[in-house]
């Protein structure tokens, strides 16, 4: 009877820790699919950086360009 009652007690925290492993899998593979979309979220967060440092460099020329020419009318050339 105690030995009936030792296996009874083995099968039940056997599945316990399978019912968890599963939920355990269910957790990484979600964590794993929110990972690959933060990363791609970074990407596309990087090239939109990079573009728009791009965008205020042309926009700073230009700027600089004009006040260049300001001071040249200002000056009488």
């Amino acid at each position: 009877m105690i030995q009936n009652n030792k296996n009874t007690t083995v099968e039940t925290e056997l599945q316990r820790l399978e019912v968890r492993v599963g939920e355990l899998l269910s957790l990484v593979q979600q964590l794993a699919e929110e990972n690959r979309a933060l990363r791609a979220r970074q990407d596309n967060l990087s090239g939109e950086r990079a573009a728009l440092l791009q965008k205020n460099e042309q926009v700073r020329a230009s700027v600089e360009a004009m006040i260049g020419r300001l001071r040249l009318l200002e000056s009488g050339v």
